[in-house]
């Protein structure tokens, strides 16, 4: 592997209660060029989990008081998605094999040579979960987790339902998915069942032969079979009227097409994916959905959850739609002030990131000067998170913008050990600004 490739990947997590041996399997492979974590048991791992992206979890057996077969099931439960390869003795062997039936990806035999550590790495190690050309952002644990199940769906040829909220980014996960199956170079075709009226939707989804209503002056192929070799998106599938439901279904169970007006099935080698921003449970209780139907759809189910439940996200994406719009507002080299982060990070966003791109995208046409400010965003009318999600600690107090703004900066300082330099990349401020502001925090503490 060569070093560009190696810095495309994410850390290392080495859990390890003997601190000579996590130390020296850390300088390992920090010399053979890998980022690393570290965590001295089961408890300090999930914790470092739940705050950083990790790639590859190494962990010891046998600890106390969670031993490394427990933190695999924890790993399985809340993050799905990251390979844990297992360090065991020549005794539990018989053990690690059972660990990989639930879900370890392998094991390493004690003592082992740096180079069968490091082969172990390269096999296993997970890349960035961020592919530019499909605008997926991820930095949160939660999302990042959920990407790298997503990326292992998308390998298989099951069905997909992805629900989640509206605006949170369904289609975009839809499409990360295509794009990382073996049907990568072949169509994507998406059709959104809200969008065309009843009496036009099964000749869209389906085609038709010359002649089969008043205007078919010639035959069309459907989305189906646009999508052949490919994948098909049915987007707000719940919408989708009951009596076309019936027909879905039989083109999902026989694998072939038959056009309106037709009578010749056509075969299909396609890959269905669904979306919904509604409880289809419900509406199939409801008997507004057929319950085959949605069985038959919901064979890999993924919910896409709400943007201000991975918050990790919001600033990066700010960011994102920021450099993906700069060339076409001609706003190159605007950036966001610490405060217009701080408020970012308090707002609820009910419309989640599609929102997020439109407030970006207003605030980048308003903005008068350098930077975007808070008040650029124009946020004030709008839903904020609930008071209780606003309070600190000390006091229950709700911080105003000038609090956050110092709290943000101190945590980032924290974060870089002081270094100055690298708190201004992560800020995207400049060092300038970084010193007004401190020395500010500081004539502040005097009175």
């Amino acid at each position: 592997m060569s070093e560009p490739e190696k810095t495309r990947r994410l850390p290392v997590l080495i859990v390890e209660d003997d601190r000579d041996l996590r130390e020296a399997i850390e300088a390992t492979l920090e010399i053979a060029g890998y980022p690393v974590f570290s965590a001295g048991d089961g408890a300090e791992a999930l914790s470092l989990l739940k705050r950083e992206q990790v790639g590859l979890v190494v962990s010891d057996v046998n600890m106390k008081p969670m031993d490394g077969y427990t933190l695999l099931a924890e790993i399985n439960t809340a993050f799905p998605g990251i390979p844990v390869v297992l360090m065991t003795a020549f005794g539990d062997i018989e053990k690690a094999v059972n660990a990989m039936r639930c879900g370890a990806s392998d094991y390493l035999l004690k003592p082992f040579e740096p180079s069968s550590l490091i082969e172990y790495v390269e096999k296993y190690q997970l890349p960035v979960p961020y592919d530019e050309n499909s605008g997926v952002i991820a930095q949160d644990p939660k999302i990042a987790a959920l990407l790298q199940l997503a990326k292992r769906v998308a390998k298989s040829s099951a069905t997909v339902m992805l629900t989640g909220e509206s605006g949170t980014g369904k289609e975009v996960f839809a499409r990360f998915m295509h794009r990382n199956s073996a049907r990568a170079d072949k169509a994507f075709v998406a059709i959104n069942c809200a969008a065309i009226p009843e009496n036009l939707l099964e000749a869209t989804l389906f085609g038709y032969e010359k002649g089969a209503f008043t205007g078919a002056t010639q035959p069309q192929a459907g989305k189906f079979e646009q999508a052949e070799g490919g994948t098909l998106l049915l987007d707000e599938i719940s919408e989708m009227p009951l009596a076309l439901q019936a027909k879905l279904l039989r083109v999902l169970q026989e694998r072939e097409v038959e056009r309106v007006g037709g009578r010749k099935a056509i075969a299909l080698d396609i890959r269905v994916l669904a979306t919904s921003n509604r409880d289809m449970r419900e509406i199939v209780a409801h008997g507004a959905f057929r319950e085959d139907l949605y069985y038959r759809l919901n064979v890999i189910p993924l919910n896409i959850p709400p943007l201000r439940e991975h918050p990790g996200d919001i600033v990066p994406l700010a960011r994102f739609f920021m450099s993906k719009m700069a060339g076409t507002l001609e706003r190159t080299g605007l950036k966001l002030s610490v405060s217009a982060e701080a408020r970012l990070m308090r707002y609820a966003w009910p419309g989640n990131v599609r929102e997020l791109e439109n407030v970006i995208q207003r605030a980048m046409i308003l903005a008068p000067g350098a930077e975007i400010e808070a008040e650029d965003l124009l946020l004030e009318d709008v839903p904020e998170k609930s008071e209780s999600q606003e309070k600190v600690d000390s006091g229950g107090k709700v911080e105003d913008i000038k609090s956050l703004e110092k709290k943000h900066i101190m945590e980032t300082l924290a974060s870089v050990n002081g270094s100055r330099k690298l708190a201004v990349k992560k800020l995207g401020i400049s060092e300038r600004t970084l010193r007004y502001k401190l020395q500010q925090y500081r004539l502040d503490s005097k009175d």
